[in-house]
Parts: structure tokens; sequence; C-alpha cells
């Protein structure tokens, strides 16, 4: 499981055709708070906002990465997602709700009462693509702020960015050297061009009153 950070603008993947619509990412909204209320024990019964038929469109039974952000008075409570496409979006959305609220080791598990404040956020991934580069300059070159979500690997250390946090670290410089500490690494690993770089798309949806 990876734990990035996240924020609240709306974003959307480059393979339009595959998009989601607002109302099926308002259902998977809905699902995701749904499984945490059950899983502290809260009966969702006839105050349920999805029916089985909702659940039956093609697209969300379609392998994607995904994350879980959960949100209280706009301050993260728990976010945790799968950035490679092994499981169903309905399959993904329900774990990872289930690990923000209650696996994230940055926190405590979820309560009732915190379930009831929180905001819960939704990504939808591309699969990530590799990205060549020669050096840090060309790097921050073909980086695309508030489009890409990025990854970094070097050796055991690894780190996620989803394009959502170019909103709080809006130079390429900065976001890199964001990046790195997360990963363990200094904050200047990414200028010396030996980073294995990925980088990713996002469709982002929060949830509505």
């Amino acid at each position: 499981m990876v734990k990035p950070e996240g924020v609240n603008k709306d974003m959307h993947s480059e393979n339009a055709a595959n998009d989601l619509t607002e109302k099926q990412g308002q259902l998977l909204i809905s699902l995701a708070r749904e499984t945490i209320a059950a899983r502290l024990g809260l009966s969702v019964g006839g105050s349920s906002k999805i029916s089985a038929e909702d659940l039956t469109a093609p697209i969300f039974h379609e392998k994607r990465g995904t994350f879980v952000t959960l949100k209280i008075k706009k301050q993260l409570r728990g976010c945790m997602g799968c950035l490679t496409p092994s499981e169903t979006i309905l399959e993904g959305i329900q774990r990872n709700a289930i690990n923000s609220a209650f696996n994230d080791p940055r926190f405590q598990a979820l309560t009732e009462s915190e379930l009831e404040q929180a905001e819960i956020e939704i990504s939808i991934l591309t699969n990530p693509q590799k990205l060549e580069y020669t050096d840090g300059k060309d790097l921050l070159q073909k980086l695309r702020p508030a489009i890409d979500g990025v990854i970094i690997g070097q050796g055991m250390a690894r780190a996620t960015f989803l394009p959502q946090v170019w909103e709080q670290l809006p130079r390429a410089e900065d976001f890199l050297s964001h990046l790195c500490r997360k990963a363990g690494l200094p904050p200047d690993t990414w200028k010396r061009g030996e980073l294995d770089v990925s980088i990713y798309q996002v469709q982002y949806f929060h949830e509505t009153s």
C-alpha cells in the first residue's frame, strides 16, 4: 500500500473515454462511506445511497489503481491506495476505504464520531508509465504540474505524490525535493538523474453535500 498526500482540486485523466461520470464518482464515494460504516458496525439500512443495479456499469469492473483520502476540517485523516491495476475499481475503493480509515499507520483507527465529520475523496488512476529522462533539468522539463502524479524509486526506497499535491507544491523543484524526502532519500537526489520515475494521471472526486 502507498500513502500519498492529497489536497482538494478536481483532476481528470487523459484517457477521457474511460472516465467516470460525476454521478458514478459520487456513487463510489457513497460506497467508501458505507464500507467504513459497516466496519464500525453501523447499520446503513434503508438510508443507503447505492443499489446493486447502480454498480453494474462496466467501468466499475475495470482494473485500475485507486486511492481513498479522508479529511476532517480540511486536514488529512487517512489516505491509502494502490498504484497498479491489480483489482477492479469497486474492489479497490472498498479495500482502500477500510485501509484509509483503520490501517494508515500515521493515524489511530477512525471512530464513529470522526466518520460523521469526515470528508471522503477518491482518485482513479491511469496505469503508471515509465518516464525516460537524462538528468534533473530534463526531468523538470518533462513533468507536467497539476497533471502528472509521480512515482520515484531508488533501491528499496519508493514514494508517490498524487497530482493534487501540485496545488501545495507548484514548483517542480519543490515537488521533487519533498517527494525524495518522503521516500527517505536526500532532497536533491532527483538532480542526479539516478531515480526511476513513472507518471500517471487521475480522475478525482470529492464528497458533495
